[in-house]
């Protein structure tokens, strides 16, 4: 991955319990770590020698949508312009299973354009991940 000119973001619905918003952010997070592993570094020693294991290595803006916004990302990523764009989902059915078999079985049968998104994490070129989420304030 190029760091100069990709770009990830975060994008959770601000209108989620805070619990359920750092569930997601820790799972969006795994799944993009295990799909890009080179933006994560090398680890690292304190001045103890102690092992620090490696972080990500870009920064990742958290930033604040509802589930209409999040919809409509997830929808605009199937337009050609945004075919680069890595983009890891959760929804209300994933958090919903209790097993990861459940959960494919669910999504076989469910609607992708019912689905209520909870968080996306976009990693892309800097202007296509400007274009999707260039307006979205920080969450705070």
């Amino acid at each position: 991955m190029d760091n100069k000119n990709e770009k990830c973001v975060l994008v959770l619905d601000a209108e989620l319990p805070l619990g359920l918003l750092a569930n997601t952010a820790a799972i969006l997070g795994v799944t993009l770590g295990s799909k890009l592993p080179e933006i994560v570094g090398s680890d690292v020693y304190d001045g103890e020698g102690q092992k620090h294991l490696g972080i990500v290595t870009i920064p990742v803006p958290v930033l604040a949508g509802n589930k209409l916004l999040l919809a409509e990302l997830r929808r605009r990523l199937n337009e050609e312009e945004f075919a680069g764009v890595i983009a890891v989902d959760f929804s209300d059915l994933a958090q919903g299973c209790k097993t990861y078999d459940e959960f494919i079985n669910k999504m076989r049968a469910a609607d992708g354009n019912a689905l209520n998104y909870f968080g996306l994490m976009l990693c892309g070129g800097k202007k296509q991940i400007a274009r999707l989420t260039g307006n979205l304030p920080l969450l705070r």
